[in-house]
């Protein structure tokens, strides 16, 4: 884990927004800024901001780099599984990707009956219900508990400030969301791509415990993985080597992802013990690129993305 007097001098090194008006298109996200420029391109600058349970909570000093990192990882690993939206990163906290048409889906692969959402299988178990996502669940699991194969639990894709729904594959085939191939081209890709993970993760004596993916498609209509991958936003880690101890005691795994956040809405914690930067070296098992302070983040954003204004002229 990083030296966390290394991070001290970042307290206050905050990318919060990043609103730059030479840009067009401009779409504010929950944590990430978005531009949609003239030639099919989108610009997505990662913030600091943190949400959780559909709101903005909090500021994390280095959070954008880490996510845009962490998703370059993955992204970059991954190519050869399914093809992915990125072009470029002009600077640590941006990706310029491809501009696609949306699932209207989102795609959620699970192993263990885990989550503090409203759609997780844990809360949803927890409050009775044995059929979920299409699956049926026996009565008698446990918290945690890993399930017998990895299922998808698919939902809705809501706007900003909404909640997701949860979907069967039947009823997203159904109701024409997606058709029959398409859904069975992409849940092979998200088994896939969760496969490796859970793989990659099992080397860095991690556990991916579940992860939300989101799919497009591109001008010929081939499906493309886009937003992000295995990072601590969409996914969640636990640590391998203490699980076995913790789960036999009934007590909550060590994790090390953004879920931390959603158990201090819950309990009224600190959320400010996390360090996002720990899960990049953790995950990845590189060292975190530290940028320079003398340079604020937003001025360092626009400086790296000057050559677009020009396109967007």
């Amino acid at each position: 884990m990083i030296n966390t007097s290394k991070l001290a001098p970042y307290a206050h090194y905050l990318l919060a927004d990043a609103v730059i008006p030479e840009l067009p298109g401009y779409y504010r996200g929950k944590v990430r800024e978005n531009y949609d420029l003239r030639d099919g391109a989108r610009i997505l600058i990662a913030t600091d901001r943190v949400s959780a349970f559909d709101r903005n909570l909090a500021v994390i000093p280095l959070k954008g780099q880490v996510l845009t990192q962490t998703a370059r990882f993955w992204f970059e690993a991954t190519q050869s599984l399914c093809p992915n939206h990125v072009i470029e990163y002009p600077d640590p906290n941006v990706l310029v990707s491809k501009r696609l048409r949306m699932m209207p889906v989102e795609i959620v692969v699970r192993d263990y009956l885990a989550g503090t959402t409203s759609t997780s299988i844990l809360q949803m178990y927890k409050k009775g219900a044995r059929e979920m996502y299409g699956h049926r669940f026996e009565d008698g699991l446990r918290d945690n508990q890993k399930l017998p194969h990895t299922i998808i639990t698919p939902t809705t894709k809501a706007a900003q400030g909404a909640h997701d729904a949860p979907l069967s594959a039947d009823e997203i085939v159904a109701h024409k969301l997606l058709t029959e191939e398409q859904w069975s081209e992409v849940s092979q890709k998200a088994l896939a791509l969760f496969a490796f993970g859970s793989e990659m993760a099992a080397r860095q004596g991690l556990i991916l415990v579940d992860t939300k993916y989101e799919f497009g498609f591109d001008a010929d209509g081939a499906i493309i993985l886009a937003d992000e991958i295995h990072t601590p936003d969409s996914s969640r880690y636990w640590l391998a080597e203490s699980y076995p101890e913790r789960f036999a005691a009934g007590a909550p795994p060590d994790a090390l992802d953004k879920d931390f956040i959603r158990r201090w809405v819950a309990a009224r914690c600190d959320p400010y013990t996390a360090t996002y930067v720990d899960v990049y070296e953790k995950v990845t098992g590189l060292e975190f690129a530290l940028p320079e302070l003398s340079v604020a983040p937003l001025i360092r954003v626009r400086a790296n993305l000057r050559k677009y204004f020009e396109k967007a002229a």
